[in-house]
């Protein structure tokens, strides 16, 4: 990426976003900084701090300048990965039980190791 694609407060411009597009078919769109509860943005908002809450690196290089991923979270309307994460866990949640199903993190297959731990902790608990 060309730094004409890249914006300073964080994120892609729309120039960049349209490259992306040209070159990997992606429909990127820009980031929301607040949105309603219940709507599609804010179901993205969500989604954006849950996987970014856990990215690797830090939030300033080694002069002091913010790094891409504090921009990042700074465009989306976090202040840091920790409140990115708390966002992300308040409403991921509520989420879950409206919809009535996990968001697409993998969190089925965890779900499903978790019933298989607990069964065969119940079926050695009552072989004692």
């Amino acid at each position: 990426m060309r730094k004409k694609h890249k914006n300073p407060k964080g994120g892609l411009t729309a120039a960049g976003r349209a490259y992306f597009k040209r070159k990997e078919g992606s429909n990127l769109r820009p980031p929301v900084k607040s949105a309603r509860r219940g709507t599609k943005n804010f179901r993205r908002r969500v989604s954006f701090a849950a996987r970014f809450s856990g990215m690797r690196g830090r939030m300033k290089d080694d002069k002091g300048r913010p790094t891409r991923l504090a921009l990042a979270l700074r465009a989306w309307g976090f202040r840091n990965k920790q409140s990115a994460a708390a966002f992300a866990r308040r409403n991921k949640k509520k989420w879950e039980k409206r919809l009535g199903t996990r968001l697409k993190t993998g969190s089925l297959f965890v779900g499903i190791a978790i019933v298989v731990i607990k069964s065969c902790w119940i079926l050695w608990v009552d072989g004692l």
